[in-house]
């Protein structure tokens, strides 16, 4: 078993430490905007599709991180180094304990922040986003802890749209919090995706802003502070 650091904590001091936002499924990653040690998200954000039902929903990418691997050399100009990886802190998130101090102005349109784990196993996908813990964005600092619960009832499994089965699906959440190999990610969920205009058959079969455009009113709008992301693994 790989030695792993007991505690992962990034201040954004020295910039963004492999932590990046994201465009879409066309053009990938774009980096996090790092002002006064902070990692600042913005809307509008990319609508991820991945996961329409039957999965789980729709979901707005505001901050992802690679848990596994040797990032390429675009990352590393968008994203910086992985200090996370260089740490040497494995992909066992049972009972880890997940601290984030943060602060923004958020429209939230019924969406949460909430932590999402994600492993490939099996040449399969599978993301669990601890909905049962959601944190709470505030005009002022505050520091929140949420615990990867190896609790079912805890999470959601995000599962594929009709067209992704190939990449995405399902695992169970002890294999996936175990082995969290691929990136861990905060997100919001759920998004109403609320077509504008008529539309010829199932919008979930479709891409939002891609097939058809959206009311982005029903969308999250705003923006999160991310002063500091810490994270005490069990054992």
């Amino acid at each position: 078993m790989t030695p792993r650091s007991p505690v992962y904590c990034e201040t954004f001091d020295d910039g963004p430490g492999g932590w990046f936002g994201f465009i879409s499924n066309q053009q990938g990653i774009k980096p996090l905007e790092i002002r006064d040690s902070c990692a600042i998200s913005r809307s509008p954000w990319w609508i991820d599709y991945n996961h329409a039902p039957p999965g789980a929903g729709y979901l707005h990418l505001l901050y992802m991180l690679y848990t596994k691997g040797v990032p390429g050399e675009h990352h590393r100009e968008v994203a910086g180094e992985n200090r996370y990886i260089a740490q040497g802190c494995g992909t066992n998130f049972i009972n880890a304990k997940i601290t984030l101090r943060l602060k923004g102005e958020l429209l939230d349109c019924g969406a949460q922040l909430c932590f999402l784990a994600q492993g490939v196993h099996e040449g399969i996908c599978s993301g669990w986003l601890l909905t049962g813990q959601p944190f709470t964005v505030t005009p002022d600092w505050s520091e929140q802890t949420v615990t990867c619960v190896p609790d079912p009832a805890q999470w959601t499994c995000l599962g594929t749209r009709h067209d992704r089965a190939d990449f995405y699906g399902t695992h169970p959440l002890t294999t996936v919090l175990g082995d969290a190999n691929i990136d861990i990610l905060l997100v919001l969920h759920p998004l109403d995706i609320v077509p504008m205009g008529p539309l010829a058959g199932d919008p979930h079969r479709l891409r939002p802003e891609r097939d058809y455009p959206v009311w982005r009113s029903r969308l999250p709008e705003g923006y999160v502070l991310l002063d500091e992301v810490r994270i005490e693994f069990a054992g």
